[in-house]
């Protein structure tokens, strides 16, 4: 059986135009800001705290973010991010792109950073039904734990597998280290610190049936 696993967030779903547009809600001109200040701290709240649960985990990297903007949010404003995850827009390619897959054969799953009552509510928006989905809830440990990756493996025992994701740090490091072949879809057009980690590298879904058709 051939499975392609998928980060959620910022491969699959704008993660970048969700976090800054609801921040927007509770600090209007200031969505831009608290998205980098929030993009530093959640890895440190998930690493200090592996097993809070993800709208905690938002809610204190929000809080954190908003200090380091001299703002203060109200714990009701500090839910903004949970309430609003499942409205953040899918990217514009990933129907096509995830239905060529299914008509190859591919096998889908989500292994994401998130709680399953979260998920669910993107899982409606998704263009196309997952057959696996392991959360962080479900394993109590955000990546780059190796924990979602060693579940799906015992779980579902791919005979071939590629994990799909944007994040360099929470995705590629962990499926490099566990020997699973990755893809890259480096949105952001960043550099990897480790030019072995990454081992196709795309800007978008766009393409993506054709390199695992190679």
């Amino acid at each position: 059986m051939r499975w392609a696993t998928f980060d959620c967030y910022g491969t699959l779903v704008d993660w970048r135009h969700g976090i800054s547009t609801s921040a927007d809600l509770i600090a209007p001109g200031r969505g831009a800001a608290l998205l980098e200040r929030y993009n530093r701290h959640e890895p440190q709240v998930q690493a200090e705290s592996p097993a809070l649960r993800y709208r905690g985990v938002m809610a204190e990297a929000l809080r954190r973010a908003c200090a380091d903007e001299g703002l203060s949010p109200s714990a009701d404003d500090l839910s903004v991010l949970a309430a609003t995850l499942p409205y953040w827009p899918v990217f514009p390619e990933v129907g096509a792109a995830l239905s060529a897959l299914l008509a190859a054969g591919w096998r889908l799953a989500l292994l994401t950073n998130c709680d399953r009552d979260l998920v669910a509510g993107t899982l409606r928006r998704l263009p196309v039904r997952f057959d696996a989905v392991v959360t962080a809830e479900d394993v109590g440990a955000y990546k780059p734990s190796d924990a979602h990756f060693t579940r799906f493996r015992g779980s579902y025992e791919p005979e071939t597998w590629v994990h799909v994701a944007q994040s360099y740090v929470h995705d590629l490091v962990p499926a490099h280290r566990l020997g699973i072949r990755r893809v890259w879809i480096n949105r952001l057009g960043e550099r990897p610190e480790d030019p072995s980690v990454p081992q196709d590298v795309l800007p978008d879904l766009w393409g993506l049936s054709g390199i695992l058709a190679s």
